[in-house]
């Protein structure tokens, strides 16, 4: 059944960690699991922490909020099928449901990056320019930075969907990954996909190099204005609010662009390993480091918790 722009195959099949005895697999599934649960739950308790407490009603917060809510939904595209390829090796995937995935997939990983390099401007100014900081971050500045990450998301997935959907694929249906991902799809194709891995890594420098770079440089301020303070306190309180959003920065881009802006690799195998650790890994990092690293969350979630046993 040939399709016009799509795909000659009427579905994929997930290679998973088939390459694991069934004992291991069971382990991973339940240690997967865990975290995924827990992934969840951080999340959700996040999101209510900030809600009720009016005191965390700042853009740093908000920005949390947003990312909370778009890692969630990014571990939603992509956990659930992880876990029952796990119970069912060679896991099927209709070609509409993988596009659909890596859709969703594509939008919120992308829309991350675009909020890490909101958040990490956020802390360039109450470092910087503190006294104009109501005014920089305003509600609508934060609303815009927040709408353009999902609208960069947005169009870099439409893009990639359609480059990667319009090759043609013949045979081959045995995704070398545990979901749909750009490069195993494209090793599929029966087609020369030269250009479509130029477009891919164009897209792939514009969505991990430029807010990189973008936070580099903040930080690069950030860390020269705190060296100028007088006060060894000051000085320690102003690293204290970078470095939950530093630890995350640098574990999310260190292992997106080991995946994406390094050259082909034969090694499905530790591709896949390295995805475990940013579809799975990183969305419970957010959560956990923003509470534990972060005195006011610690608080609030405290006195939220006390008024509960209370009542």
């Amino acid at each position: 059944m040939t399709r016009s722009n799509f795909t000659a195959v009427a579905e994929f099949t997930f290679e998973g960690f088939s390459i694991f005895g069934w004992q291991h697999r069971l382990i991973l599934f339940v240690v997967f699991l865990a975290l995924y649960l827990l992934t969840l739950a951080s999340n959700v308790i996040i999101l209510t922490v900030i809600h009720l407490n009016r005191q965390l009603h700042t853009p740093m917060y908000f920005f949390l909020s947003v990312l909370s809510i778009s890692e969630t939904c990014y571990t939603v595209a992509i956990i659930p099928r992880m876990l029952a390829s796990l119970l069912s090796p060679q896991q099927a995937i209709s070609a509409p449901e993988c596009a659909t995935q890596l859709f969703f997939y594509l939008t919120f990983g992308v829309n991350n990056c675009f909020l890490l390099t909101a958040m990490g401007y956020d802390r360039y100014v109450a470092i910087c320019n503190p006294l104009r900081y109501s005014v920089i971050m305003g509600k609508k500045t934060c609303i815009q930075l927040a709408s353009g990450s999902w609208s960069i998301g947005l169009s870099t997935a439409i893009i990639q969907v359609s480059s990667v959907f319009s090759l043609p694929f013949c045979d081959a249906n045995i995704i070398s990954h545990f979901f749909c991902d750009i490069r195993p799809l494209m090793k599929l194709a029966c087609a020369d996909t030269t250009i479509k891995e130029l477009i891919t890594l164009l897209i792939s420098l514009c969505v991990l190099v430029l807010p990189m770079v973008l936070i580099f440089i903040s930080y690069v301020l950030i860390v020269t204005t705190i060296l100028k303070m007088a006060s060894a306190e000051g000085r320690k309180k102003a690293f204290a609010t970078c470095a939950s959003h530093l630890t995350v920065v640098i574990v999310h881009y260190g292992c997106t662009s080991f995946i994406y802006l390094k050259p082909k690799s034969q090694n499905s195998l530790q591709d896949r390993l390295i995805s475990v650790t940013y579809t799975v890994i990183t969305p419970l990092l957010n959560p956990v480091v923003y509470s534990l690293r972060n005195k006011e969350v610690k608080e609030a979630f405290l006195r939220a918790l006390g008024r509960k046993l209370l009542s």
